[in-house]
């Protein structure tokens, strides 16, 4: 429980450090994105946030990795197997990133004049996305229990519930809400 609670610290300060440059790059951009809308250029928010959402994904992704074989604790067989099943996993959980940075998009790019009829669209894409994973989640905790046992996959769906919830809150706390028209 010890090196979960490190493990998931250290991945949170990781971020939290990421969230502060990224505020840094949009407090400073921000005072240059007049001229390059103006012009119809992309605005810098806009790079801003592709970048940070593709450098976030990058490193958790390296983070990932490493806090899920620390709490993992396999041993030689154990990881022989696990190891190919998590790169697996890893990889269709990835489609599903591009489809949350797809959401981010469009969010972002509605956010001024944000209709009814879209924020309708966006959220029930939201909750598409969420039902896939939840779905890619089930499945490769199946693979995992068949493939070792019930306690080393419900650890994998423990472990990787919590990374989830540490990545979407950060995504989350650099979107504005939905605001009132």
């Amino acid at each position: 429980m010890l090196k979960i609670m490190i493990a998931v610290t250290s991945l949170l300060l990781m971020l939290i450090a990421l969230t502060d440059l990224s505020g840094q790059k949009q407090a400073t951009s921000t005072t240059k994105t007049s001229g390059a809308r103006a012009t119809g250029a992309t605005s810098d928010p806009d790079l801003n946030i592709r970048a940070y959402i593709e450098l976030l994904r990058t490193d958790v992704r390296k983070q990932k990795a490493l806090i899920m074989g620390g709490v993992m604790e396999l041993d030689a067989d154990q990881a022989s197997i696990f190891w190919p099943i998590y790169k697996a996993f890893e990889i269709e959980l990835s489609g599903i990133g591009d489809q949350i940075l797809s959401l981010v998009k469009d969010y972002t790019a509605n956010y001024d004049n944000l209709t009814a009829p879209v924020a309708d669209q966006l959220a029930n894409k939201l909750l598409s996305i969420e039902e896939q994973r939840t779905d890619l989640k089930r499945k490769y905790y199946r693979q995992v229990k068949e493939a070792l046992d019930a306690l080393t996959a419900a650890r994998f769906l423990h472990v990787e519930n919590q990374l989830e919830r540490l990545i979407d809150l950060q995504i989350a706390a650099e979107l504005p809400v939905t605001k009132e028209r």
